[in-house]
């Protein structure tokens, strides 16, 4: 009861801890988790990032807030202008994307948004983008950035040579891909992408949410910013919804001011939620990247199924592309597929007959997640739009999750030859 404070062996652990030369699993589970030294009259410290559920803070003095605001020195003053739980979840996505600083929003598409915003994109501006996309950020562009006087304009960015030109003719402000596209599974060639997007004076801003920083990093192959939506891999647990930019600190300021007075933000409980599954983030991957490529095998002989996508098969035309990005040349969790004779009717009857995979519009969850893009994800897009990017109704997108994989396939077994 009457021992020494413990505070010197506290800070000579924690306040010298160095990981940037650790693992991605140890950055994982110790990220943004630089805990406070024991203030004044305490001893103590929380070994878990505690959720500071308050909309504002206040100090001992006025003057001490004003300097906040002033930007004199580093500080809380309102919830909308971050939170110690928020700064915590940013420091542990920068880690693991090797950026120099990370920005969180209330989604996905928040932080998609912003980015953009940030990016200093504005009426007159041309954005240059894959047209294959999550439908919702296909929609955004088309939808609300063209009315506000955006020139947005759709292309295969595996056709490298169209992308080049594109770039040379139509000078955008931001080239916009997705790492591996939604729900085709297309792999951008990250590295050679930057290289025609700096080389002609754009930025280059990549949606990493389906590979997660686990897989690939994409600032370490050329990219101006990072965007996921952290309600996929990052959270993984289907328990929370959220986004995040990863930048260097050049873009700290403008992403900022985006969160503020656009106002979409990150709430202290859903950091907490985010950052606590991140720890588990490199021990899911692995068993949803060997799960996902043992289903694709599965589902490449089975009768009632057309055509399997999946980049860790042979088969695959950036297989050998996903090999070299990819960490330990692992294909990802997400696996497509088209049922035989397909139709709406036929997969929303096919979904109907699952009983432990799950039909959710979601993905990167512990679950097995199933989804039908025509009715989902892509509604957003017409029928045309959808056929013109090779999304046909008999489309079926897997998320696999990290059940025993021989029961994932034995429901999909079921539900298939049910039908």
């Amino acid at each position: 009861m009457n021992a020494a404070p413990r505070e010197p062996l506290y800070q000579n652990r924690r306040c010298t801890l160095n990981l940037q030369d650790k693992s991605i699993a140890t950055q994982a589970v110790h990220g943004g988790q630089d805990r406070p030294l024991p203030g004044a009259g305490r001893s103590w410290v929380p070994t878990s990032t505690p959720i500071y559920q308050t909309s504002s803070f206040m100090y001992d003095n006025a003057e001490t807030m004003a300097a906040i605001f002033e930007g004199k020195i580093q500080g809380y003053v309102y919830g909308r202008f971050g939170t110690p739980t928020g700064d915590a979840l940013q420091r542990a996505v920068a880690l693991l994307e090797g950026g120099d600083i990370a920005v969180g929003f209330a989604s996905g598409m928040a932080a998609v948004h912003a980015a953009l915003l940030a990016s200093g994109l504005s009426a007159g501006d041309t954005l240059l983008s894959a047209q294959d996309l999550y439908g919702a950020t296909q929609s955004l562009f088309l939808q609300v950035l063209s009315r506000m006087g955006v020139h947005v304009h759709l292309l295969d960015v595996t056709d490298h040579a169209a992308v080049a030109q594109a770039l040379a003719t139509r000078r955008p402000k931001v080239l916009y891909v997705e790492t591996m596209s939604n729900p085709l599974l297309k792999i951008a060639d990250l590295p050679a992408l930057a290289r025609l997007a700096h080389d002609h004076g754009a930025l280059f801003l990549v949606d990493s949410t389906f590979t997660s920083p686990y897989l690939v990093q994409p600032l370490r192959h050329g990219a101006d910013m990072v965007i996921h939506s952290a309600t996929k891999y990052l959270g993984g647990h289907g328990d929370v919804t959220g986004g995040v930019v990863v930048a260097s600190a050049q873009w700290e300021a403008g992403l900022n001011s985006m969160a503020r007075l656009v106002g979409g933000v990150l709430s202290p409980h859903d950091a907490w939620l985010i950052q606590r599954g991140i720890k588990t983030l490199p021990l899911r991957m692995q068993r949803q990247c060997q799960n996902a490529a043992t289903i694709a095998q599965a589902l490449m002989s089975h009768p009632l199924v057309a055509r399997v996508i999946y980049p860790g098969l042979p088969g695959h035309p950036q297989h050998n592309l996903a090999e070299r990005l990819f960490r330990d040349g692992l294909g990802g969790a997400m696996v497509s597929f088209e049922l035989a004779d397909g139709s709406r009717q036929r997969v929303l009857h096919f979904f109907n007959n699952l009983r432990l995979c799950i039909p959710a519009t979601t993905l990167g969850d512990v679950y097995t997640l199933l989804l039908h893009p025509a009715t989902s994800s892509h509604s957003y897009l017409t029928p045309e739009q959808r056929q013109a990017v090779g999304i046909g109704d008999g489309l079926v997108r897997l998320s696999a999750g990290i059940e025993d994989v021989a029961d994932i396939i034995a429901d999909l077994d079921q539900a298939l030859r049910a039908l």
